[in-house]
């Protein structure tokens, strides 16, 4: 039989796993979300596929799905408190997390956030439960990079910035 895992050292080990922070963005039609996600990976390379792990309770999870597009916003050093407000910190910012925020559209025209040190606007090619979450994978149809900039990362539940290694 196996022992039940306790679910608050589970965050505690993974709190140790250094991640970068990303904003997760959809549109259907004029109705627009976004939410702050460090579950997100490259799958492979031919065709450029990505993965992002959305809760099923979250405003994003049923524009993704009805869309079926998605924008990784890959924050910069300087953006912390777009991740705070995208990840439901800024309570009275709740109803329009954009508002403020300049964005605009590559392809698909999911939201694309500007100053951020790259994103990778995505057309949903599979789906999978994963219990509380979707895992959503996207063929990336156009990107951008600005490698002037250093990456958020986040590590023991606080940001941190690097220093860029050239």
């Amino acid at each position: 039989m196996k022992t039940p895992i306790d679910s608050s050292q589970f965050r505690q080990i993974m709190s140790c796993f250094v991640t970068g922070i990303t904003v997760v963005t959809s549109r259907s039609g004029q109705d627009i979300h976004g939410l702050t996600c460090n579950a997100f990976c490259s799958i492979t390379v031919k065709p450029c596929t990505v993965m992002v792990s959305v809760a099923k309770d979250t405003r994003s999870w049923p524009l993704i799905e009805k869309s079926q597009i998605f924008a990784v916003n890959i924050l910069s050093q300087a953006q912390s408190d777009i991740s705070d407000r995208f990840a439901g910190r800024h309570k009275d910012e709740e109803n329009n997390r954009f508002e403020g925020i300049p964005w605009t559209t590559a392809t698909t025209g999911a939201p694309i956030l500007q100053e951020t040190q790259g994103y990778l606007d995505c057309q949903l090619t599979q789906s999978y439960d994963g219990g509380t979450h979707t895992l959503f994978l996207g063929e990336v149809v156009a990107l951008n990079l600005d490698d002037t900039k250093s990456p958020l990362i986040f590590f023991h539940s606080s940001y941190l910035g690097i220093d860029k290694l050239k």
